[in-house]
């Protein structure tokens, strides 16, 4: 897993309430057990015609939000049904937080567990930061984990909750089993005080 800091990146809005997991990447991708390749597929139903071509509306279809590394949701985001491949497919986008008011909990824990930040603002924040990418859709926003804060286009900071070990492992760059595997000469003398 990629290590994270901090990032400054433009912000792409996607203003939805319960967004769920089937929009965020439906059903028929499900097949694939390869992360590469699922950001082609990452709001499809939403973001293609029925011939397969761009909806031009659709904001990730905007060249100017080519490289945005963040995504500006709607409350609850990632309800519905738990699959993992709804934070692959972000990550493999290029996304690297989310931001809303809440996420469902399974969504959360797939998201921390897949390098993808997912960033709890109040509702009054969340609409400050909705009005100034509104305003200025050019606009960056400045995410700093370690402190846990999020620096809005004006200047305003926000702070956000993470728990500590997702923390730990985000800034590490290490999932759960690399996390594990550093504390194998550990592991291993306890077991020989064991004899086995």
């Amino acid at each position: 897993m990629a290590h994270f800091t901090s990032l400054k990146s433009r912000v792409v809005p996607l203003l939805i309430d319960n967004i769920d997991t089937d929009q965020i990447i439906p059903a028929r991708f499900l097949k694939s057990t390869d992360k590469l390749g699922l950001g082609g597929s990452l709001f499809a139903d939403w973001r293609y015609e029925a011939d397969g071509s761009p909806r031009k509306s659709f904001p990730l279809n905007d060249p100017s939000n080519a490289n945005a590394a963040v995504l500006l949701a709607g409350d609850n985001f990632g309800c519905g049904s738990s699959r993992e491949h709804a934070p692959w497919a972000l990550t493999s986008h290029g996304f690297k937080a989310v931001i809303s008011t809440s996420f469902a909990d399974i969504f959360r824990s797939n998201s921390l567990k897949n390098g993808l930040l997912p960033i709890v603002l109040s509702g009054e924040e969340h609409q400050q930061l909705r009005q100034e990418i509104t305003g200025s859709p050019l606009a960056e926003v400045f995410v700093d984990l370690e402190h846990q804060s999020i620096t809005f286009p004006s200047g305003k900071r926000a702070t956000f909750p993470i728990d500590p070990f997702s923390k730990f492992c985000l800034l590490n760059g290490v999932d759960e089993l690399e996390y594990l595997r550093r504390f194998t000469k550990e592991v291993e003398a306890y077991e020989a005080t064991l004899g086995l």
